[in-house]
């Protein structure tokens, strides 16, 4: 099982998605506001008190949805054709937390005007993701063909 290359990419997913639902997402910073996106919260603290935190929880729920697709399709490691598919599903999946974190942090950067945010690492872990997402596919794809054609041999 683990000794696939598909694996380890399918690894990667699960751990990037996995850091993705505890690292931060997004900051800004004026002189006494701040506003931190993660993937449970988006809060906004002014003067060291909190003024609105908002649950955006789902973020972390889709990010961990990904992490466990990831983890079963490397379970499945017997049927590549479940895992093609699965691998699809986890690409819309990933897809939907880069865009909830993207959305909600242009959502955020109304909050203090005439600032801009920094994206930060909960941001670019689903981007690797996806990444090792389409190698970890492309390796599937290639082991099923070539056992297609050593069965064609036969």
């Amino acid at each position: 099982m683990i000794q696939r290359i598909q694996s380890v990419f399918l690894l990667l997913i699960a751990a990037c998605m996995a850091l993705t639902a505890f690292m931060p997402n997004w900051q800004e910073t004026a002189a006494s506001t701040s506003v931190t996106l993660t993937a449970l919260h988006l809060t906004h603290t002014q003067n060291g008190s909190v003024v609105s935190d908002r649950g955006v929880w789902y973020i972390a729920a889709l990010a961990l949805a990904a992490a466990a697709v990831a983890l079963y399709s490397l379970a499945s490691y017997k049927n590549r054709v479940l895992q093609m598919g699965l691998g699809a599903i986890n690409a819309l999946v990933m897809a939907g937390v880069l865009g909830l974190i993207i959305y909600f942090s242009r959502e955020a950067e109304t909050i203090i005007p005439n600032q801009e945010g920094a994206f930060k690492t909960g941001t670019y872990l689903p981007m690797a993701a996806m990444i090792c997402n389409i190698i970890a596919n492309r390796f599937i794809r290639r082991d099923e063909k070539l056992v297609r054609s050593a069965d064609r041999m036969r």
